[in-house]
């Protein structure tokens, strides 16, 4: 059926797309390059968690973690600024954000003796267990 509404539609999606298409070449920030979310891997041994998070882009100073007996919290705010020139324009491009990602142990940490290091948008936690960390477990009646 070829309508009037229909003609519209097909009309108002086609705006979009040559948007899309114009600015692509004018993007210079690659959102592959952003975090949707900080991406973890725990192993853990018998006297400690190992943390990896995945946060690209973030700097140290802007990287958050707390320790809350076995709850581990990490937040980033992530901030990229690139600037390219063609020819007498300048293109610049901004993004600011955040990301966080929270998590439970089965063990306490010992938050005292935790360790954190960030290189090349890698987090790496070590994160000691409670020597003392008891579970309280129910007797079931």
């Amino acid at each position: 059926m070829n309508t009037a509404l229909s003609r519209l539609d097909r009309i108002e999606n086609l705006f979009p797309d040559m948007l899309r298409r114009w600015a692509r070449p004018l993007q210079l920030i690659d959102e592959a390059e952003l975090p949707a979310d900080i991406r973890v891997d725990v192993t853990e041994n018998d006297k400690e968690y190992l943390v990896t998070a995945e946060i690209p882009g973030a700097k140290k100073e802007d990287v958050r973690v707390s320790v809350d007996g076995s709850y581990v919290s990490i937040s980033a705010e992530i901030r990229k600024d690139e600037e390219k020139k063609h020819g007498r324009s300048i293109v610049r491009e901004t993004y600011r954000g955040s990301v966080s990602r929270g998590f439970s142990l089965a063990s306490e940490v010992d938050d005292k003796n935790a360790m954190a290091k960030l290189e090349d948008g890698v987090l790496r936690l070590t994160l000691p267990k409670r020597a003392n960390s008891t579970h309280n477990v129910l007797k079931i009646q």
